[in-house]
Formats: structure tokens, C-alpha cells, sequence
């Protein structure tokens, strides 16, 4: 790994280790508010070798952002499975969206 990479990849760690919590496992974000319901999108005509992706919320260390939906290269085989968010205990976390076979 270049230099450059190694010092953008330390960078990017410590960065998310102080982001006061909202990150406990890598690719975990948890909260102590429940996300606010899903908005409405209405996703745009289909496109050739593309799936449209629904918006989520992401939490950004004190409150909820939404994230508006966006088209992804299709994976041929597998399903989108969506962004969503899990109480655990007195806390959520949310679930990234993922392809499943």
C-alpha cells in the first residue's frame, strides 16, 4: 500500500472513532433517537442494467439525514435487500443495504 493510501486510511479511522459513539462496529451506525419514518420517493423509469436503490437515514452523530435513493449497476443473480434501521435494546442500528444471493 502507497504512503498515501496508509495515511488516508489512518485519517479515515481516527475520523469516524471520533465521531462520539454513532460508529461501535465497523459498518454498525447506532443511535439513541428512532429514525424518523421513511419519505416518499417515487423512483424514476427503469434503466438497462441498473436497480434503483431507496433512500435511507443516516445518522450523522446527533441527528438523522436523509440519504436520497440513486440507480446501481445490477447485480445479476441477486436481490437489492434495503437500508433499514433495528432497535436493539434502548438503541438503534442500522442495517446497510446489501446484495443477497
Amino acid at each position: 500500500m502507497h504512503t498515501t493510501a496508509k495515511a488516508l486510511m489512518i485519517t479515515l479511522y481516527f475520523s469516524a472513532a471520533t465521531l462520539g459513539g454513532s460508529i461501535a462496529t465497523a459498518g454498525t451506525e447506532q443511535a439513541d433517537v428512532a429514525p424518523p419514518p421513511a419519505r416518499d420517493e417515487r423512483a424514476p423509469a427503469p434503466r438497462d442494467g441498473y436497480v434503483w436503490i431507496p433512500g435511507y437515514w443516516d445518522w450523522r452523530g446527533h441527528d438523522y439525514s436523509w440519504v436520497s435513493g440513486r440507480f446501481v449497476f445490477e447485480h445479476r443473480g441477486a436481490h437489492w435487500v434495503a437500508d433499514r434501521w433495528d432497535q436493539v435494546a434502548s438503541h438503534w442500528e442500522r442495517v446497510a443495504g446489501h446484495w443477497e444471493h
